[in-house]
């Protein structure tokens, strides 16, 4: 069996939780290979709307089994809190979840790290979430971190205690108010109630499931234009969110990749601050940015909105080598009688161009757009023989331009508002 890969080829927030919930039943396995609680997957479906960070989104099939890869950076904290709201559900997510004894730990002054280094950039800040990302993969790096397996370590309070005063160290010469004594309780508390979980060696669990014949689905966070190889650098996260991930964050040679599933949005938003060449600044960015209820499931911070780039896609499509194009939120251009489509940039010395330039932050790009009419007619919930000619228009005017076939049209945030279209 190969291991097929779900990623977002945006700037995240492509929807990438629901259709992880609509493949599932499809698979055997579900891993998550990167990001940690930085990430929000919201799921919806039967009237329940649930927005999972850290845990895998095929935790609500239960058939599948759902790991937390090695290229993952846990907050035992935010885990518990987790763990905690999908208890209502009955879901057996101690039998359905495996964790990797090589994640790297989020301990609390993690955060206030990124609290602090994020306040000294002043107007220069990258737009964290805030939730101790950054400096935990900085720990990994530099070969300091703790991870999940040290917790079974009978020293690891020591070794907490070590690292703990290494970041107390950079603390003091920051202002950042905290609590020590409730935090360090509060994650040693998350703590022990992460060992109740299991805890494996995943890069051998998930090989085995592969020799066994499980067909497995690799599930990434944020998008291949936050990378930190290959997006919008500095303006990116801190680990790779590209296909190569999967291989890095998983254990799992490239020879058993299979489908690349690529989810972008009909249009465009990104959290946080970075370059956003098709970005709209006025009452038609606002317009979309209701429409599609755009705000941070994480964070809750309004995205930034636009129309749809397509120079940027295609560089997402050729560093992940997609095979498949699955597009969401269709039913929020339903409000627009024109839609446009960004196919080339101009840049500042007049040339005209289709490729991402290096200097993508700081060069002044205009886009240029292609028209199309909009179907302007509402399309929740409807089936590929009922889609409005327009709407087919667009589609297929995407897929000649990026020349990789749209499996899948999100009509709606319900796992049942879904196309699976077959393409020809």
């Amino acid at each position: 069996m190969k291991v097929d890969v779900l990623l977002g080829l945006q700037w995240g927030d492509e929807g990438k939780g629901k259709i992880v919930d609509v493949l599932a039943p499809k698979y055997d396995v579900v891993a998550r290979f990167q990001g940690g609680p930085n990430a929000g997957h919201t799921l919806e479906f039967d009237g329940i709307k649930h927005v999972l960070h850290q845990i895998p989104s095929g935790i609500f099939r239960p058939s599948a089994k759902n790991v937390i890869g090695n290229g993952v950076v846990l907050d035992p904290i935010i885990f518990k809190i987790e763990i905690e709201k999908l208890q209502k559900y009955n879901l057996k997510v101690k039998d359905n979840l495996f964790i990797s004894k090589k994640a790297t730990l989020i301990i609390p002054t993690h955060r206030l790290l990124d609290q602090a280094y994020e306040k000294a950039k002043g107007d220069n800040k990258i737009g964290s979430t805030l939730k101790g990302i950054g400096p935990s993969y900085v720990d990994k790096v530099s070969r300091q971190g703790l991870r999940v397996g040290d917790i079974l370590a009978a020293d690891f309070k020591t070794r907490f205690q070590k690292l703990v005063n290494q970041h107390f160290e950079i603390l003091k010469n920051h202002d950042i108010p905290y609590n020590w004594a409730e935090l360090e309780t509060q994650f040693l508390d998350a703590v022990s109630f992460l060992k109740e979980f299991k805890l494996i060696d995943s890069e051998y669990f998930l090989n085995q499931e592969l020799k066994n014949g499980s067909s497995v689905l690799a599930e990434g966070a944020q998008g291949s234009l936050l990378d930190i190889d290959f997006g919008s650098y500095p303006f990116v996260t801190s680990s790779n969110t590209v296909t190569a991930g999967a291989c890095t964050g998983l254990g799992l040679a490239p020879k058993h990749i299979g489908e690349v599933y690529g989810i972008f949005k009909a249009y465009s938003t990104r959290v946080g601050s970075g370059p956003f060449p098709t970005e709209l600044l006025d009452a038609e960015g606002e317009k979309m940015r209701k429409e599609g209820n755009e705000f941070g499931s994480t964070t809750g911070r309004p995205r930034r909105c636009g129309w749809i780039d397509l120079p940027a896609l295609k560089y997402s499509i050729m560093i992940n080598g997609v095979s498949q194009l699955l597009m969401m939120k269709a039913d929020v251009l339903s409000i627009f009688e024109t839609i446009k489509v960004c196919t080339h940039y101009q840049l500042e010395d007049g040339s005209v161009t289709e490729i991402m330039p290096y200097e993508i932050v700081h060069e002044k790009i205009t886009p240029i757009y292609t028209e199309l009419k909009g179907w302007n007619v509402p399309i929740q919930g409807i089936s590929e023989s009922n889609i409005p000619v327009e709407l087919s228009h667009y589609v297929d005017f995407l897929e000649k331009a990026l020349q990789v076939p749209i499996t899948f049209i999100s009509t709606g945030p319900d796992r049942t508002q879904t196309i699976h279209r077959k393409t020809k």
